[in-house]
């Protein structure tokens, strides 16, 4: 039977408010952002407006309003996970030059009980990606939501690929490798909701206009801050704690951010911890093995957000924030 033709979106009315330069451009409505963003997950917009739309987001910006509409339009796309207090973790940049500990991060969560997902990208040239660590762990890619499920209820652990999770927010991301730059779906994947009931969320920044842009999205819209948010920036744009220094963790949830962790100043005298020789996915693969065996030690900042998680999930009583 032959599949019904979706009919097309135009774009030209939202390209005339977006596409008019950082110093121009103005926000679209909520209404029209949804509309706008739905309508490229579904594939009826014209790769040419897609074009200049992805364009024109990436010259302006998004506020946080309109994030919040893309996001709503984003959740309405994917199925969500049926897994109770659970964690997510973004993995879609990889280790450039230090090695990669987002896949300890997940096993070290999922040793305290807490479920924990992990999703993105499984190659990226020139990067160590967390798949790529996963598999030399003997964790295989998870290949429908059955199978994140049962994994995260079996072994408290799994590696969703993007394509496997959301596919639709997996077409507009590959758009990268097209058009050489980034797009606004880049950070709503970072921010997505997978679980229902709503689960933490670990979400990371590389600049701080993107701090303060992430924060009042989490404030100011209840259902976009839906389950939590820990709010940090990222080492090479992943979710897992930079092992050179201390940086600022806030918790976002409730309307309210509260500093759970403030930042240090690293000494020059620190050597910092052990770390893995080289930044291969063998070689860190191997190591953190050797950290799960006690064999060698958590880097203590890791370990660090290892336990401001646990407590949020469980929801144990907070103690005095940590000053540097």
């Amino acid at each position: 039977m032959t599949q019904p033709i979706a009919e097309s979106f135009p774009c030209a009315r939202f390209i005339k408010e977006i596409g008019r330069g950082p110093h121009g451009a103005r926000a679209l409505s909520p209404e029209d952002t949804y509309a706008l963003y739905a309508a490229m997950l579904d594939g009826r917009v014209s790769d040419v407006e897609l074009g200049a739309v992805l364009l024109a987001y990436r010259l302006k910006g998004e506020t946080a309003d309109e994030l919040a509409a893309m996001l709503a339009a984003a959740q309405a796309a994917v199925a969500p996970l049926r897994v109770g207090g659970a964690v997510s973790i973004p993995s879609y940049n990889g280790a450039r030059k230090q090695p990669n500990l987002v896949p300890l991060l997940a096993l070290l969560l999922a040793r305290e009980g807490v479920p924990t997902l992990v999703h993105g990208v499984t190659e990226d040239p020139g990067r160590v990606t967390s798949a790529e660590i996963f598999a030399c762990l003997g964790i295989a890619a998870s290949g429908s939501h059955d199978e994140i499920e049962r994994a995260l209820a079996e072994r408290r652990v799994a590696f969703a690929p993007v394509e496997v999770l959301a596919p639709k927010l997996a077409r507009l991301l590959a758009l990268r490798r097209v058009m050489g730059v980034r797009n606004s779906t880049h950070t709503l994947i970072k921010i997505l909701q997978p679980f229902a009931p709503a689960g933490l969320r670990l979400v990371n920044y590389t600049h701080p206009s993107y701090r303060d842009n992430l924060a009042e999205l989490f404030l100011g819209h209840p259902q976009a801050a839906a389950g939590g948010a820990l709010l940090a920036r990222g080492t090479e744009g992943e979710a897992v704690a930079d092992t050179r220094r201390q940086v600022q963790i806030d918790w976002l949830h409730d309307g309210i951010a509260e500093t759970l962790v403030s930042p240090e100043r690293s000494s020059l005298d620190d050597a910092g911890p052990e770390l893995p020789a080289a930044r291969d996915a063998q070689t860190t693969a191997r190591w953190i093995e050797a950290v799960l065996r006690g064999e060698a030690s958590i880097p203590p900042t890791l370990a660090r957000q290892v336990t401001e998680i646990v407590r949020i999930v469980r929801s144990e009583p907070r103690p005095t924030p940590i000053q540097a």
